[in-house]
């Protein structure tokens, strides 16, 4: 058969990618061992139920027809008022697009900021899709690293000195996913004074806005002469919820947007109408929001009084989002084996900080979407296994 293209070809390239140990814990789970995942982001529980309920009314109202490409109207202004929200800055419908997924909104940040061969700079640790998104885009990147003595906040001096010539488009994340890291307003002016004294554009995930934890979230497209270079990825997986239902969007300036609806002709053709109209119930009304975010603080409180004095394990970031992150380099640098031999010896699944990028060796994740009776169990049994952890190095 014909060749596939090298644009597809190159979005992930073969080899490891650090998941080995999730996937492998995960088709053992299903089998019917019994694993204790705690490697994945997604929640333990369902959706809200009047979120549910929304949806099985619009679909019994006969809501099964196409709707506008760049969302409901009545969605748009939905999210515009929670953009204006979260980011402290007044929103309108026509600066929001809606697509099927932060992701999506991802995508389509990274489409509309950048040209093939163009660069762009992402920081590490990362969520695990953004090198595919910008090789999507034909786009070179330099990930620069958030170092984790700085509770992996980025210096803009290690930004800057990544900026080239062709350099377009700057990619954060805070909360971030995986270190839980919440970047202070120090951190963003610094950032937000480096684009606009290079003229680049910044795409801020913010999509864990609504757990901030300690910490207060600032979003950088409210600070001074950034609403004009800043695109917002913003979901409703996190916030309400909503994982599976697949609803996100996008806040950039309105000429962009209109340009983005484009896109959305050519990909997505709009949204599912009846989980639009669930997703405005939700949003006019904040279904889970507060609850989601307490459950959270409770869980991340929980688990880190319950590692606080663990010998030789040091909590990094982890003040936000739905994720710890723990180095445990004076235990073991290699976190893959680790993380492998966790799993061996106490049936519990935790991603290696390396799947995230190099600034994440020697660290690994724990996601936080089990109930706190688990998590204590979890960390009972991390207790044990770094106690005798150093036997099971010499007898491997």
């Amino acid at each position: 058969m014909p060749n596939p293209s090298s644009r597809i070809s190159g979005i992930t390239p073969h080899g490891k990618d650090g998941w080995e140990v999730h996937f492998a814990a995960m088709t053992r789970k299903q089998a019917g061992e019994d694993i204790m995942m705690l490697s994945v982001g997604d929640h333990d529980f369902d959706t809200p139920a009047k979120t549910v309920e929304a949806c099985v009314a619009a679909v019994r109202q006969g809501r099964h027809h196409y709707t506008q490409l760049a969302g409901l109207p009545r969605l748009r202004a939905a999210m515009a008022a929670i953009s204006a929200q979260a980011t402290g800055l007044e929103t309108r419908p026509d600066q929001v697009i809606a697509t099927p997924g932060g992701q999506l909104a991802l995508f389509a940040a990274a489409q509309a900021t950048l040209d093939p061969g163009d660069h762009a700079i992402m920081i590490a640790p990362y969520y695990a899709t953004y090198p595919g998104t910008f090789r999507a885009a034909g786009a070179d990147f330099t990930v620069v690293e958030a170092r984790a003595e700085d509770g992996f906040e980025p210096r803009a001096e290690a930004i800057e000195a990544a900026i080239r010539d062709n350099t377009r488009t700057l990619l954060i994340n805070t909360p971030n996913n995986p270190t839980g890291a919440v970047y202070s307003p120090d951190t963003l002016e610094a950032i937000a004074a480096l684009c606009r004294r290079h003229d680049l554009w910044l795409i801020s995930d913010e999509v864990y806005w609504t757990l901030p934890g300690s910490k207060k979230h600032v979003s950088p497209r409210a600070l001074p002469g950034m609403a004009e270079r800043t695109l917002v990825i913003n979901s409703m997986s996190k916030s309400h919820g909503m994982t599976g239902w697949r609803i996100g969007w996008l806040t950039a300036p309105a000429d962009l947007v209109a340009r983005l609806v484009s896109l959305n002709l050519v990909t997505t053709y709009g949204l599912n109408d009846f989980v639009s109209r669930a997703a405005i119930e939700a949003l006019e009304n904040a279904y889970g929001v507060d609850e989601i975010a307490e459950r959270y603080g409770a869980r991340r409180k929980a688990f880190l009084d319950a590692v606080r004095g663990f010998n030789d394990i040091t909590v990094r970031g982890s003040q936000g989002g739905m994720y710890v992150m723990l180095d445990i380099s004076a235990v073991d640098f290699d976190c893959e084996q680790f993380a492998w031999r966790f799993l061996e010896a106490e049936k519990v699944a935790v991603m290696p900080g390396l799947s995230f990028g190099e600034a994440a060796r020697s660290h690994i994740r724990i996601s936080l979407c089990q109930s706190e009776a688990v998590l204590h169990e979890a960390a009972d049994r991390l207790r044990r296994f770094i106690a005798g952890y150093g036997e099971r190095r010499r007898s491997a």
